[in-house]
Formats: C-alpha cells, structure tokens, sequence
C-alpha cells in the first residue's frame, strides 16, 4: 500500500530466461506491506542476490488496475528457469486509443514482459549496469537485443477519438 493513499499496491516482476534459443519469461506478484521498500520486495521475488554475477533488476513500469497500482520490475537471470515460463511476444504491445487516452484499455502479461524487454534493450545502449550484465549474461541478452529498443506505449498509437 503507498503510504498515506490507502492505494493497495502489487510488486510484479517479470523473470527472464532463455530456452531453446528463445527468450522466455514468468511473473512473480506480493503485496506491498507498509513501510516495505518497492526494490527490496522486488529482489527478493526475484530471487537474485546482490552478488549474482550478471544479474539485473531495473524498475520498468507501472500500471493501475481495478485492485489497485502495480510496481513492475525486470529479472534476470531467472534463479528457477525450471518453472513454467512462456516466450517473449516479441510484438506484445498495447498503446492507448489517443493522445489524451495513454493507458492502454486491458494489458495481458505477454505486453508487460515484451515492454520490459523492450525497456532492456535500450538500457543495454544507455546504461553502463545494464551493459555490465549483458557482457555476462550473453545467451539471454543476444535474445533481448533483437527486440526494438523502446520505453512505454507505441510510438504512433491510433487516434481513435476524432
């Protein structure tokens, strides 16, 4: 719960590994508790350790739904690869209907792990952590770089409005 809102708030985070030659994921969720810090909740779902070599946790996004807010990280690398996962949609995307309208109507887990990675692309261009893992992480970030680079949302959404 955010302090002070009364906002029931979900850290969700999304764990990528890779199988086969493709990019997969799972997703993990728990409540906030008050006076939790998001990032703390969120490595210990993820199940890495400050020292696990090449392994990242970046805050991607953020998204209301009708129970509440939910914080979602990215993961990597996936401590239990073993668990059922799922591919990456590599064309998982929800925009909204306008440019008044950013949130997206309905966002199924395929779109936020394909935003996530999306996310990780760029970070491996822009951000010398996020470059540091994937130097040590190859077989999943080879994966990751064939995604187009990108932050939230699509960079044309219709305008459905007018």
């Amino acid at each position: 719960m955010i302090p002070g809102t009364g906002i029931p708030t979900t850290v969700e985070v999304v764990l990528l590994s890779q199988r086969d030659g493709r990019l997969r994921y799972r997703t993990v969720h728990a409540g906030l508790r008050s006076g939790a810090f998001p990032d703390d909740v969120a490595l210990g779902l993820s199940g890495l350790k400050l020292c696990t070599p090449g392994g990242l946790l970046h805050s991607t996004s953020w998204r209301h739904t009708p129970d509440g807010l939910v914080l979602t990280y990215a993961a990597l690398p996936d401590r239990r690869p073993e668990l059922a996962t799922a591919d990456v949609a590599v064309d998982g995307m929800r925009a909204g209907i306008g440019p008044l309208v950013p949130s997206p109507p309905s966002i199924d887990a395929d779109a936020v792990a394909a935003h996530a990675c999306r996310h990780l692309a760029l970070l491996r261009t822009t951000d010398d952590l996020a470059a540091d893992a994937a130097r040590s992480q190859p077989e999943i970030w080879t994966l990751i770089a064939k995604l187009t680079p990108g932050l939230a949302g699509s960079p044309h959404p219709p305008n459905l409005l007018c």
